[in-house]
């Protein structure tokens, strides 16, 4: 009896996993990360197939897939299909057989051979069938903060700053599912009915904390200043990913999709020692550095003059004597400050879009060029000369001489004793004189007379020399 009521059970699940199912799953909760696929079953005609095994998927079953899901199909623990792509999904390689689809002469004969495997089971099917529809939409509202500080590197190339500080930050991220095959393999695995949110935050979150510090590392890097973090939370999700890429993204299957920072605070004494350093910072321009210390002299003078204890005058006498003392008067930041290019930040905000419309600020006229220097005139009557010789003849430039005085020939410096001051050479004795013999023309230099005599042009030569 044994044997023909396990004949008859597993002729009984085999006909009634006959028929083509519908899996479908209802709207994912933003809580819900995996749900299990349920089947259609609905017997107000008395017409469903409500004896069919549970985890069974017959062949030729439709699946229905909805937007931001991802439909997985496990066949006796091994995911056997995937699909991403919204609409209807028939399940055509089944090892379950149907009549109902495909051929029916070959879905007989595969029907047989089911009902004598599951006659080797007691009439048990021994098969387990199973779908999974993975959220692939993007999961919000996931709350951070940092319980304790977060080093911070502040870099600020302007001012030379480059200072390590605390900051504690608070606010919200997103992550997404991008691997439901990665996801289900490594963190949800066969469950049995859905897989929500609440079994996975609290691991993310503090891996998120955890690598805040090399993210905020990377985006000291690019100059970026820890007040400025709220406008730059896409680079701070890059630089997560890249950080958590090992563990969340070749691990999980799971990327940050976007990262909000409501807060930025950073310590009291961090920001009073960043403040002290941009103000001290400021006053290496000798324009601000004047503007300040008048400011400075205008307030002492102010309480100069509202002293009634020692008198106003007891007080203008202090001042002076201080001033007297030394420091930087406030002349000489401005003179230093005349070299420095003029601040244009005023005609900047007039020109911006949506700048203050302020007037610009009157130009300043160009200081007139220096005159050139005159060049001097040659015995040859070539003007514009600039050198030690003569440009049209080549003869050397006539220079001061005293009644003693002489020119080195060697290096052509004038002198007055009998050695050269520059090089130590000797005095020349009886250096020739020049004169004209044709006009009488004497060059200013006797000693050192042009080729030609500028008047007649008779070349000079010893028939010059007078004496």
């Amino acid at each position: 009896m044994g044997l023909i009521r396990a004949l008859t059970n597993a002729a009984g699940s085999a006909m009634a996993d006959q028929w083509r199912e519908y899996f479908y799953c209802d709207s994912l909760d933003t809580n819900v990360l995996v749900q299990k696929g349920q089947k259609r079953v609905s017997d107000k005609r008395g017409t469903s197939n409500t004896k069919g095994e549970s985890n069974i998927i017959t062949n030729g079953s439709i699946i229905a897939i909805n937007e931001g899901q991802c439909m997985l199909i496990v066949d006796q623990g091994k995911v056997a299909e995937v699909c991403a792509e919204p609409g209807e999904f028939v399940y055509d390689t089944s090892t379950e057989p149907s009549i109902f689809y495909g051929s029916l002469g070959e879905n007989i004969k595969n029907t047989f051979s089911l009902i004598g495997k599951r006659f080797t089971f007691g009439g048990d099917t021994a098969k387990d069938q199973r779908i999974y529809y993975v959220n692939t939409k993007e999961i919000l509202g996931n709350k951070y903060g940092t319980m304790n500080p977060v080093p911070f590197r502040v870099v600020d190339a302007n001012i030379g700053l480059d200072v390590d500080i605390s900051i504690r930050c608070n606010g919200e991220y997103s992550y997404k599912i991008t691997d439901p095959l990665l996801f289900y393999t490594n963190v949800c695995g066969n469950v049995v009915d859905s897989y929500t949110r609440d079994k996975l935050d609290s691991q993310l979150k503090s891996e998120l904390l955890t690598a805040l510090q090399p993210a905020f590392g990377k985006i000291s890097e690019m100059g970026i200043r820890y007040s400025a973090l709220t406008n730059h939370t896409t680079e701070i999700a890059d630089a997560l990913n890249e950080i958590l890429s090992e563990k969340w993204a070749n691990t999980r299957g799971i990327e940050v999709a976007s990262f909000g920072v409501n807060t930025v605070k950073a310590s009291e004494e961090d920001e009073a020692m960043i403040k002290e350093l941009q103000k001290a910072a400021v006053l290496r321009n000798p324009n601000m550095a004047a503007a300040t210390l008048v400011g400075a002299q205008a307030e002492a003078m102010k309480a100069a003059a509202s002293n009634t204890s020692t008198g106003p005058m007891m007080a203008f006498a202090g001042m002076n004597m201080a001033n007297m003392a030394g420091g930087m008067n406030a002349n000489t930041l401005f003179g230093m400050g005349q070299g420095q290019p003029q601040n244009t930040m005023q005609n900047a905000y007039a020109q911006a879009p949506g700048g203050f419309a302020q007037p610009a600020a009157p130009q300043q006229a160009a200081p007139a060029p220096a005159p050139a220097a005159e060049g001097w005139t040659c015995g040859c009557g070539a003007t514009g000369n600039t050198g030690k010789f003569c440009a049209e003849c080549g003869a050397r430039k006539p220079e001061e001489q005293t009644a003693d005085g002489w020119i080195c020939p060697t290096c052509q410096t004038q002198n007055k004793g009998k050695f050269c001051a520059e090089c130590g050479g000797k005095k020349p004795a009886g250096e020739p004189v020049y004169k004209c013999d044709k006009c009488g023309w004497e060059p200013k230099d006797p000693h050192n007379p042009p080729k030609f005599c500028p008047e007649c042009g008779d070349p000079f030569n010893d028939a010059d020399i007078v004496q």
